[in-house]
């Protein structure tokens, strides 16, 4: 696979603390990647190194091919989590200037500017201060100055924090629309929701080391644990089956069960059937907050 960022064994350490602790990612081109884990787990050390605000210790980082460099910070777009508008400036002649520090012409901003303004519903708050703006709104103006550059790498940090449903749908279409032109996207959260509405692939950093990583259906299959959800009659009655939960509605009683491990599918449905009539079978596939949950918590590492 083609991969925008190769990260290899970063290493990074402050006066009484492991930031990373050999941390090794590949983010594939064009795809939306998560990294995830809990505070002070070391995913804003890392995308500051990506940044090129801070240094690691050892290690590597090669991007879009070349070992990282100065100017690469060119074609990166970053969304932190603190968000940094000045409160005092209007709109739009903040997110002109802005957009000037990243290799625009003023005309060529504006012209931009004016379009995804209009596009988030927020041209007319172009000569309005910073600070009467709502923080949603603020986010949207920030936002737009993270893409307006078209970089090839997007570094988005809780992105939909502050958003109502609404707007949060209509950044998340904004950002898979950024991925289907091409775009790499590194997307920071602890909305396990979203990373499963958006990410293709994803790295989980748990105390300063990389804990589980991989493809989001791969992960979700691997932490599978033979679990179906299964329906029937509400007047029906297993035997010898393992029901982890079960609750009633009108008629009819809906169930979580474990299959045995030694069976098929076929021969666990065969063994109900020839006790009740099934309504439904469906398998549970466990979701990635229940795997970031057993992970960190639990330190389940598959």
């Amino acid at each position: 696979m083609d991969n925008f960022l190769e990260i290899s064994n970063v290493c990074k350490r402050f006066v009484n603390h492991v930031a990373l602790d050999n941390v090794s990612i590949n983010v594939p081109r064009g795809k939306v990647f998560g990294l995830l884990g809990p505070n002070g787990a070391g995913k804003t050390t890392l995308i500051r190194i990506i940044n090129h605000i801070t240094m690691a210790d050892s290690g590597s980082v090669v991007f879009d091919g070349h070992l990282l460099r100065g100017d690469d910070v060119y074609n990166i777009g970053y969304l932190p989590e603190e968000r940094g508008l000045y409160k005092k400036m209007k709109v739009g002649e903040q997110a002109v200037y802005l957009s000037r520090l990243k290799g625009l012409s003023s005309m060529e901003a504006k012209k931009r500017l004016k379009e995804w303004f209009e596009k988030f519903d927020i041209l007319d708050w172009w000569d309005r201060k910073v600070e009467e703006l709502s923080k949603g709104m603020q986010q949207k103006v920030q936002f737009i100055i993270t893409v307006l550059h078209e970089p090839q790498l997007l570094i988005l940090d809780e992105p939909f924090s502050g958003f109502d449903p609404n707007n949060a749908d209509l950044l998340k279409r904004e950002i898979m629309e950024l991925r289907d032109q091409g775009h790499t996207i590194l997307f920071s959260t602890h909305n396990m929701a979203s990373v499963e509405e958006i990410c293709d692939n994803i790295a989980l950093i748990d105390h300063s080391k990389v804990v589980l990583s991989g493809d989001v259906d791969d992960v979700k299959n691997r932490y599978k644990d033979n679990t179906y959800y299964l329906v029937i009659p509400a007047k029906a009655e297993l035997q010898g089956v393992e029901i982890l939960s079960q609750e009633q509605k009108r008629n009819k009683k809906y169930l979580v069960v474990r299959k045995p491990a030694e069976e098929t599918n076929s021969q666990f449905v065969n063994s109900l059937t020839r006790q009740t009539e099934i309504l439904s079978f469906t398998e549970r596939i466990p979701s990635m907050d229940e795997i970031f949950l057993r992970v960190v918590r639990n330190g389940e590492i598959k």
